[in-house]
């Protein structure tokens, strides 16, 4: 009696370990329904060339834009907010994106080749954007 009590005792605790882990095969597809919804930016990085020293970008943006979150909708379009505190003027705005071979196209503020990506972090990498060989980082959580 008291084997068989132990024994259920073990698989009770056995499936309440394994009804709370997470989801490991949860797939972060790169598409506009798998990157859709709402992000802040952790960090943005400028480097003039590869070997450079990056400049944080994030340190030189207002205090009232660190805060500012983009949402990517799952039908083409985006929205900046301005949130938190609030700019003067307000920085609010929209437009549309689209995904394709991993990269992010957009007319807003997120773009370029997805570097990592596992549903909650987005790493984009801008390349050539001012001058040949820079690249401008930027690192988005969602929330």
């Amino acid at each position: 009696m008291k084997f068989n009590k132990t024994l259920i005792m073990a698989a009770m605790a056995m499936t309440s370990l394994l009804s709370c882990k997470k989801d490991k095969d949860k797939t972060c597809n790169k598409t506009l329904t798998g990157l859709a919804g709402t992000y802040t930016l952790l960090s943005a990085e400028y480097k003039l060339t590869a070997t450079s020293t990056p400049i944080d970008l994030k340190a030189a943006m207002d205090a009232c834009e660190k805060d500012d979150q983009v949402t990517l909708n799952a039908n083409g379009t985006w929205i900046y907010k301005d949130a938190g505190t609030v700019c003067s003027p307000a920085g609010n705005d929209n437009g549309t994106w689209s995904v394709s071979n991993d990269i992010i196209t957009s007319d807003g503020v997120v773009s370029g080749k997805i570097q990592s990506y596992d549903c909650n972090k987005l790493v984009c990498v801008m390349q050539n954007v001012t001058v040949p060989g820079d690249q401008i980082t930027q690192v988005l959580r969602k929330q």
